[in-house]
């Protein structure tokens, strides 16, 4: 076999998929003859040779590429890097190797091809938080490898996903606010920058409605511009009346809520509380320890190469989000308002 030969070398030069390429070595459904005949001519042509033996079949390795944002790689650590780090620690244990990429916001901007897709260096690949939409929609038409969105999902494309609970996790969090005497209950978070502030939002209105509170506008606050997903605001603006509480969609919008409150002459948890979402925070960001919702790494990245080599594999079954539960964390930003007892907290 000739080496360095890939499914994906085929693929591109024939101009369609890699799962079309596998399922037609594979002598599997869903490939015309015709296309079957050229796929097998073309692989004896260019010397390449599936596994003979599932024994083989195991020890393939694939190389995945992943890409983020700029937005994500600061000067320090971010979430996403842990992330990524994440993804790398459970690809090694899956015999894959990972291959980075960062987008920059002008490549983005312009619809530029990663490179690589353009080098076609990779057997499958891995968009590791939200980027805009038109340029996954270009992505989706010129990237012949499957592909899986990491921590968000698009409703416009049709594609594999995992996300952590947005929804339940926000809805829990709040739950905890009112079982800690609170009513005057907040929100942090530009609803419309990104599907997952959106989710965490509609989950912390569940809450609201379940007990019986009315949203107060003023009390839903911006942490960025609504077309973006980068952090914007360094300080949030407060409202004129404050509420006894917050829940904030993430834990670095969190602690830039700690620092205006304190601007403002304001303690946490003794006169305001709040709670985030990520459970990740950079060490000494924020001298506050926050009660959050943590988001289970591990399973994601694991749910999420699996989904990926699947795919490369030949599995064609439809698009799958996987959801991946997480679980509260009580730490020290939040103190029990009056001397109400709430109720039991689902999710606890």
């Amino acid at each position: 076999m000739a080496k360095g030969v890939r499914m994906s070398d085929i693929a591109q030069r024939l101009g369609v998929s890699t799962v079309t390429v596998s399922k037609a070595l594979a002598d599997q459904k869903g490939v015309s003859e015709e296309m079957r005949e050229r796929i097998k001519l073309l692989a004896e042509e260019m010397g390449y040779k599936p596994p003979v033996s599932s024994r083989q079949e195991e020890k393939r390795s694939y190389n995945i590429g992943v890409i983020m944002g700029e937005q994500y790689v600061e000067k320090y650590a971010t979430f996403y890097w842990e992330f990524h780090q994440k993804i790398i620690t459970c690809a090694s244990q899956k015999n894959c190797y990972v291959i980075p990429e960062v987008l920059d916001s002008v490549r983005e901007r312009d619809l530029e091809e990663p490179k690589l897709v353009q080098e076609d260096k990779i057997d499958g690949l891995i968009i590791l938080g939200s980027i805009r939409t038109e340029y996954l929609r270009m992505l989706k038409k010129k990237c012949r490898v499957p592909v899986v969105y990491m921590d968000f999902y698009d409703k416009q494309l049709q594609e594999d996903c995992v996300i952590s609970n947005s929804f339940y996790g926000a809805y829990y969090m709040t739950n905890y606010l009112f079982q800690m005497g609170h009513e005057k209950i907040g929100f942090v978070g530009t609803v419309l920058a990104t599907e997952s502030i959106m989710d965490r939002y509609l989950g912390y209105r569940k809450s609201l409605m379940e007990h019986g509170v009315q949203e107060r506008p003023d009390w839903v606050l911006k942490d960025r511009s609504d077309d973006s997903s980068i952090y914007c605001y360094d300080r949030i603006t407060l409202p004129q009346e404050l509420p006894t509480a917050f829940v904030c969609n993430s834990d670095l919008t969190a602690s830039r809520m700690v620092k205006s409150l304190l601007e403002a002459g304001y303690r946490v948890p003794e006169d305001v509380s709040l709670v985030g979402y990520d459970d990740w925070l950079f060490p000494g960001l924020c001298d506050v320890p926050i009660t959050t919702y943590s988001v289970n790494m591990p399973q994601m990245a694991e749910t999420g190469i699996d989904m990926l080599v699947r795919r490369i594999g030949g599995d064609d079954s439809r698009c799958n989000m996987k959801i991946i539960e997480g679980e509260i964390v009580i730490r020290g930003s939040v103190s029990r308002y009056g001397n109400k007892n709430g109720s039991r907290v689902p999710g606890l």
